[in-house]
């Protein structure tokens, strides 16, 4: 076979390649200016914490509730008050790794406050008070334990922890003081 120099290119291909190029550095172009799309893992952390942070706040909310309706069980409950508290401040989104350090904790660190329209009324009776207590630590630890399923490593780690406190909890609320195993 002979060779046979190079044709000139024709209008028509010289249009199509340049609309070819024209059109990648359009498209190219454009994805550019879009906002990058949020981590679907750091948002599905983020709203994790804060569900967990607000079940934390009610349950602080009852145990407020409890003290105030019940003055003789407000040295019992403090201890497991103060661990509720602590929970409620890691759980928080701002406590979550690469965050700002929180400034304040949720219960602005002054003990027990009045208790929220919102709480659940408090049994008359303070063994039944008790009781009521133990039940909504225990129905929050099974929830943790079920959000471990779906959380991010860290977070998993820190809600297994508190769903374990949640469940010593519930057997120190449903003890007697002072009694042996």
């Amino acid at each position: 076979m002979p060779w046979t120099p190079p044709s000139r290119p024709t209008r028509r291909s010289l249009l199509a390649g340049a609309a070819g190029v024209a059109g990648t550095a359009l498209l190219t172009g454009c994805t550019g200016d879009r906002p990058a799309a949020p981590d679907p893992v750091v948002s599905l952390e983020r709203r994790m914490r804060e569900a967990a942070v607000r079940d934390s706040a009610r349950l602080l909310e009852r145990y407020d509730a409890t003290a105030a309706a019940h003055p003789d069980l407000a040295a019992r409950l403090a201890p497991l008050r103060t661990a509720v508290a602590a929970h409620t401040a890691a759980l928080s989104p701002a406590a979550a790794p690469g965050s700002p350090s929180p400034t304040a904790s949720p219960s602005g660190g002054t003990g027990a406050a009045a208790p929220a329209a919102s709480a659940e009324p408090v049994p008359a009776e303070p063994a039944d008070a008790l009781t009521a207590l133990a039940d909504a630590e225990r129905s929050l630890s099974k929830s943790r334990t079920i959000d471990l399923a779906g959380a991010p490593g860290e977070l998993a780690r820190l809600l297994a922890s508190v769903a374990a406190c949640g469940a010593v909890h519930v057997h120190l609320l449903t003890s007697t003081p002072g009694a042996k195993p």
